[in-house]
């Protein structure tokens, strides 16, 4: 692990040129730092490793922004703890039911999709398989362990026989091709 001040700053210079060693080292080297904040804020390690995971897939494509009069594990947590607060939003959608007898009311968490929903879940799935399949086997294989069959990274690097780290970048590098892909057809 890297902690030296200008080693840090040489690796952000490296990986504003898109060396991918070193986002691999800068991700080693503050993967728990940022996983143990959003492990504190959800209080669920899937949620917590999707988040930082998310966090340093954001961090990675917004790298050249990053102002170096800052701490880089400070601007890291300040973007970790941007997509958390967004990832609470998402969550607060819930339905409201009231209890016309004792006027209270109860939060209902109505899971069920209608029809129409699951017809157009179906066809966003077999759009998203479409996609996938412009993928790259290995990339498809790493999206299909973590999202289709819900692995974690550990199960994820026993069956690859690769370190969790590894997997967790080519997990990073796996979203960002399939969201250039989509972009890409959605122009077309």
């Amino acid at each position: 692990m890297v902690k030296k001040n200008q080693d840090i700053a040489d690796l952000i210079e490296k990986a504003r040129k898109k060396d991918q060693k070193a986002f691999n080292t800068l991700l080693n080297t503050y993967w728990s730092d940022i996983f143990r904040f959003q492990l504190s804020k959800t209080d669920n390690e899937d949620e917590a490793e999707d988040i930082t995971i998310k966090t340093f897939s954001k961090a990675f494509d917004k790298i050249h922004l990053y102002n170096e009069r800052y701490n880089f594990k400070t601007w890291l947590i300040s973007i970790s703890k941007n997509i958390f607060l967004d990832h609470l939003r998402k969550q607060r959608t819930d339905t409201i039911s009231i209890n016309k007898k004792e006027s209270e009311a109860y939060k209902i968490f109505d899971e069920s999709p209608s029809a129409e929903d699951q017809l157009i879940i179906e066809q966003n799935l077999a759009q998203l398989l479409h996609y996938l399949k412009q993928l790259k086997p290995h990339y498809q294989e790493i999206i299909n362990l973590r999202y289709f069959r819900e692995m974690s990274y550990k199960e994820m690097a026993d069956k690859l026989n690769e370190p969790m780290s590894n997997i967790k970048v080519k997990l990073l590098r796996a979203k960002k091709l399939l969201a250039e892909i989509i972009t890409n057809a959605s122009k077309n």
